[in-house]
């Protein structure tokens, strides 16, 4: 995100002599009209920083809390301080969430441009999400290491990777580190057939098998998915099995230098939208051409892994398995 406010910042100040405000800790700054001004000595320096140097909340300003029905202000208090403070365009950084809200601050008339952020990869209308990119190298990492330790021990190793709803961390990852077995959300698995294969490989002298598994596959919810296929895996076939939860070591650390320069090209491509005008838009990437995409058409939406995709019809040729066969 950093990137991606420096992109913001310094293509506005340089280029167009804008004066930009950073507001902290997301949409609740909008609120609480808590913000500081980013002048390009803030802006030196952050690039390789993870992170944000403006903070992050949770807060969703449309959501209604109260039990009572009682209405629910803090939309008014955004417009309050984008009137107050002469604000000629709000940009959001985020992903779907972000992005619904957005839409929703656009339809009551505020200029918005959105910036898709997701180690997710599940933004609707574009076709990479900045963060993507440094989770699959430290998921990818994890798993190289994973091999070691199956093949000393002969032990099949299960692996989780986040991904509630989508599966393209777990798919790149579990790719790229050499996972026998991929299961993801989208794909319903059988664990007879999981299993079958761990034993098959065993009867092919194979001695271990990396299983990655997307934290949102189907699971029984007083566990982890990574806890339940081991248990299951080995009360199954006997083989030993352990398991790893990766957890939220995928979102730390500096960013890639992929995504440094994705972010970038977001941010200075949001700014210029700003200076044409291009509001109720998100920019977005398709076939790495820089685009917009209306916020009408994102909020709402996710970018899930379809089952027939090629990378995974390739992959299903050199005999990995995602659990359903």
């Amino acid at each position: 995100m950093n990137a991606a406010i420096r992109g913001v910042g310094k293509t506005a100040i340089v280029e167009y002599g804008m004066e930009v405000l950073g507001f902290n800790a997301g949409y609740s700054g909008l609120i609480n009209s808590d913000y500081i001004e980013l002048k390009e000595a803030q802006l030196s320096g952050i690039l390789t920083l993870g992170g944000t140097i403006l903070g992050t909340s949770r807060e969703k300003p449309f959501k209604i809390v109260a039990e009572d029905g009682s209405d629910n202000h803090k939309p008014e208090k955004i417009i309050e301080t984008y009137k107050n403070l002469n604000l000629d365009c709000v940009v959001c950084i985020g992903g779907n969430g972000t992005m619904k809200t957005a839409h929703l601050l656009s339809q009551e008339g505020l200029n918005i441009i959105g910036i898709p952020k997701t180690i997710d990869n599940d933004v609707w209308g574009t076709d990479v999400t900045f963060g993507f990119d440094s989770a699959v190298q430290i998921a990818t990492e994890a798993i190289d290491r994973l091999h070691s330790t199956a093949n000393s021990h002969q032990r099949v190793m299960i692996i989780e990777i986040m991904g509630h709803t989508a599966g393209w961390l777990a798919l790149y990852s579990g790719l790229a580190g050499g996972g026998d077995i991929i299961l993801l959300p989208e794909i319903p698995y059988n664990i007879r057939s999981v299993c079958r294969n761990i034993e098959k490989r065993y009867e092919e002298k194979k001695p271990y098998s990396i299983v990655v598994v997307a934290e949102g596959i189907e699971h029984p919810k007083y566990q982890s998915a990574a806890n339940y296929m081991a248990n299951t895996i080995e009360a199954m076939t006997g083989i030993e099995t352990r398991e790893t939860v990766l957890g939220y070591v995928q979102r730390g650390g500096s960013p890639s230098p992929m995504d440094r320069i994705l972010a970038t090209r977001y941010g200075a491509f949001a700014t210029q939208c700003i200076a044409e005008g291009c509001f109720g838009t998100m920019v977005a990437i398709r076939k790495n051409e820089l685009t917009t995409v209306p916020l009408e058409e994102v909020g709402g939406k996710l970018r899930l892994v379809e089952p027939d995709l090629g990378l995974i019809q390739k992959a299903r040729k050199m005999g990995v398995s995602f659990g359903d066969d």
